[in-house]
């Protein structure tokens, strides 16, 4: 019993630990990715300036192509997207000297109706704040780390929670009648219990786009023979390297037959149940890895990835050359669709935007709770982590678990031998820190 006892207090240390960084992340991350949840509906709004356009006379692609870039001079055309609806503009999407995006919506008649640079969405600042922090990529590694250690405080919280022969109240549901400390107490256990598992599948399927742990994935998944494709998680066409439109446009000059915009937009509008939106890129456009293909390229980019597909024609005929869809992947991409087809929102339509939104609002009840929980019990003065226990005690079973995270996670990995180090050679020599943080325990021991 006394073991148990020790073994609880020391798992409590390390999820109150976990929680005490994770808990700004949870409040931003959960309330800007409740907001990308609807980024559909949100482009819609965003973009209703270009909607509702006059639909007679329409003008060819090619046309339409022509007129922007005597609006915009100079820029590199990146890709056609199909209107959604009669009346939309057609979007297309231009790379900047400065290594920005441009989207120019042309009206089927021709008149150029404005345009939205990519960094001018608002639904993009709300991207960078979740994936980045807008601090660029060591913004992205702290949210990577924060995931990692929001995996351990999830984990440690479920022992924490486990029932041990209590009933249901409390442990499923929060007691009512027991005054405003076993309210809170038991809205935290209650609401960690219903949404662990919702919370665990949200930050697994965040790996992907992570920096350390999606480039070293990638880099396993290629040495590893699953599949040699470039991995296409990330939706949306901002490509921002150059490519050899040029070269399409020469050939074009010196008599080469080449297929134009009209004919491969013709070719995607005769294509059924292409899910939207639907990107027509030139040949020489680059993919998301910068690679260029010369040849046209039809695909859709849905955040419902499991509805994609891929066309290639050939850049001087137009004739199909290629045809993939979701089904042809290898079951490691799979996966990660399906996954991240979730976190977005968008693998069930509005039901799953529900669940991420339900989700999202727990995990912020969870943080709230968790700090009022702290703020309760803090004693003047000190950072008020849970007692330790009276004497040490070993637990194998969690360290193999930690073992496995962290070989799992390697930012996991590297902020642990940190956190050694820090208590280890540094935290000794610094005793008014070592008094605040409460661990003289820990060194006695």
């Amino acid at each position: 019993m006394e073991r148990r006892a020790a073994i609880y207090r020391t798992i409590w240390r390390w999820h109150f630990y976990a929680a005490l960084f994770v808990i700004p992340f949870i409040l931003v991350l959960s309330l800007t990715g409740a907001i990308y949840l609807f980024k559909p509906q949100i482009d819609r709004w965003e973009e209703s300036a270009f909607q509702g356009a006059p639909t007679g006379q329409a003008v060819s692609p090619n046309a339409q192509l022509a007129a922007a870039m005597a609006v915009y001079p100079g820029e590199q055309f990146h890709s056609y997207r199909l209107p959604e609806r009669n009346g939309d503009a057609a979007a297309l999407h231009f790379g900047l000297a400065d290594g920005s995006m441009r989207d120019v919506f042309v009206a089927s008649d021709g008149k150029v109706m404005g345009s939205l640079k990519e960094g001018d969405r608002w639904i993009e600042f709300v991207r960078e704040i979740h994936g980045e922090l807008l601090a660029g990529k060591w913004g992205a590694y702290l949210v990577e780390l924060a995931a990692c250690w929001a995996i351990v405080m999830v984990l440690s919280g479920l022992y924490l929670w486990w029932p041990r022969g209590r009933g249901l109240a409390g442990v499923v549901w929060p007691r009512l009648a027991g005054g405003k400390s076993v309210f809170w107490r038991d809205l935290h256990a209650a609401t960690g219990f219903w949404v662990s598992g919702l919370a665990l599948i949200l930050l697994v399927t965040a790996l992907p786009w992570a920096g350390v742990w999606g480039d070293a994935f990638n880099v396993i998944r290629t040495e590893m023979g699953w599949t040699k494709e470039r991995p296409d998680w990330k939706i949306g066409s901002g490509e921002h390297a150059e490519h050899d439109h040029a070269e399409m446009l020469r050939q074009q000059a010196a008599g080469v037959p080449t297929a134009g915009l009209a004919d491969i937009v013709a070719k995607a509008k005769a294509e059924p149940g292409l899910p939207y939106p639907v990107l027509v890129k030139p040949p020489g456009a680059p993919d998301r890895a910068g690679a260029t293909d010369m040849v046209w390229t039809v695909k859709t980019d849905a955040q419902n990835r499991p509805l994609n597909v891929t066309i290639t024609y050939d850049m001087a005929t137009a004739k199909e050359l290629s045809r993939k869809g979701f089904d042809q992947k290898h079951p490691i991409d799979k996966a990660i669709g399906y996954g991240i087809a979730w976190h977005e929102g968008q693998l069930f339509g509005w039901i799953n935007q529900l669940v991420g939104v339900l989700t999202a609002l727990a995990l912020v009840t969870l943080a709230v709770s968790g700090f009022v929980l702290w703020r309760r019990r803090r004693p003047e003065g000190l950072l008020g982590a849970p007692p330790l226990p009276p004497i040490p005690v070993r637990i194998s079973g969690v360290v193999a678990i930690t073992f496995i995270l962290a070989a799992l996670l390697p930012l996991l990995a590297l902020s642990l031998i940190v956190l050694w180090i820090f208590d280890r050679w540094v935290l000794p020599r610094l005793p008014r820190v070592a008094e605040w943080l409460d661990i003289r325990t820990i060194q006695a021991a």
